[in-house]
């Protein structure tokens, strides 16, 4: 993009999950810094819940915000428990939100809509279409999720986070596909081992051990740290550990580790949550052990980490075992897909630990498999469908 003093207008719609929203946001940044080098100017708009995540993201991030109304489809098993009344009631607000998003387009007038799911992206989708501007529909997991296989019938141009999605697009929307990746927080990707020692005080970390990085997610995962505490004395043999267990099982883990050796105790770190110093701690850890959440998915492909993946079961369409498996079937990743307990957890980390080629061979294959330049690719896709509607115009 070399045309100087260019102005750019944006509607963003995403939410409900940090795996819609920090996508966008990382774009949305990517944009800015990209037409304030040229002397250019973005105008954004984002639309989603009044009480979501994505609405106090937002406004820490000094974007101008529009609330629609939203409805959630809960699914199950029996399609007749679909049919309840909170589904009968959500699924009425959509029609309100696709009008109160219509007139929002219609009013900004953008030259781009881009959705990066959730159901909050559904009501600016269809204001984007019935208002007809060009729709850019960014999925983050392998399949796509039930709100951007709506969209994807309405989009311009679908953005893909891997190649192994565009196989499973519908038909009629895959000659509009693009891979781009999922973008990552650019921020993550040049940490520094030495600062994460300095910063979290692990003095008693032996450098001549693996470090394992164990995480749930800011809100932890109960049956990761269940796991984990069970196979502490014999991992702590073996390697450091960092663990992020989140608040509700922070106390019991710190009483845990108070009962260990001290020759153990020295190797381990169990903190509810890890702030600024994430990029710094992904930097020292020879291995990660993690959900398999899109954005995890991205950190660790875009950083080239060896992992451990341990699908959530009851994720919306069982995506975080298809990406599980994805990078377990290119040797990228060891992935957990049937019993999760101590010993197919001991089984399934030995290797990693015990061997460093082993370690080295599947970090390479998660790099090479990863995306480092994913929000300059969504960016690039964002400016070839403003200048598409340009060109349609002149």
């Amino acid at each position: 993009m070399s045309e100087t003093g260019r102005s750019l207008r944006l509607i963003v719609a995403g939410g409900g999950t940090g795996g819609h929203i920090y996508p966008a946001l990382t774009t949305i940044r990517t944009l800015r810094a990209q037409l304030a080098a040229t002397g250019g100017h973005l105008e954004v708009l984002w639309i989603g819940k009044a009480d979501g995540l994505e609405a106090r993201i937002a406004g820490a991030e000094d974007i101008p915000f529009a609330a629609v109304a939203t409805g959630k489809i809960r699914r199950a098993a029996n399609p007749l428990k679909m049919f309840s009344r909170t589904n009968i009631t959500d699924m009425c607000r959509v029609p309100v939100g696709v009008v109160q998003a219509y007139r929002l387009v219609s009013r900004f007038q953008p030259d781009v809509v881009l959705a990066t799911g959730g159901y909050v992206a559904v009501p600016a989708g269809f204001g984007a279409w019935l208002g007809r501007r060009p729709l850019i529909v960014h999925e983050q997991t392998v399949r796509l999720g039930l709100s951007n296989r709506v969209l994807a019938q309405l989009a311009t141009r679908v953005a893909a986070s891997s190649e192994s999605s565009i196989p499973l697009l519908p038909a009629r929307v895959r000659s509009s596909a693009v891979v781009t990746g999922n973008p990552v927080r650019p921020e993550l990707l040049d940490g520094d081992a030495d600062k994460a020692v300095a910063a979290l005080g692990l003095v008693g970390f032996d450098r001549g051990l693996p470090t394992i990085y164990v995480t749930g997610g800011a809100q932890g995962a109960v049956q990761i740290n269940r796991v984990v505490r069970e196979l502490l004395p014999w991992l702590l043999l073996r390697a450091n550990v960092i663990h992020q267990c989140g608040k509700a099982s922070a106390g019991e883990l710190k009483a845990y580790a108070a009962t260990l050796a001290p020759e153990l105790a020295c190797h381990y770190l169990v903190t509810e949550f890890v702030g600024p110093e994430l990029a710094d701690v992904f930097a020292l850890a020879d291995v990660i052990i993690s959900r398999s959440g899109a954005g995890t998915i991205a950190e660790i492909t875009a950083l080239g980490k060896a992992s451990v993946l341990i699908p959530l079961a009851s994720a919306a369409g069982n995506e975080q075992t298809h990406n599980a498996r994805t990078l377990a079937d290119r040797d990228a990743a060891v992935a957990l897909l049937g019993e999760v307990s101590s010993p197919a957890l001991q089984a399934a980390i030995t290797s990693l630990l015990a061997d460093p080629d082993r370690r080295a061979a599947v970090a390479e294959q998660a790099r090479l498999y990863g995306r480092r330049d994913a929000a300059e690719q969504l960016a690039h896709l964002v400016f070839s469908v403003a200048d598409r509607l340009v060109s349609a115009r002149a």
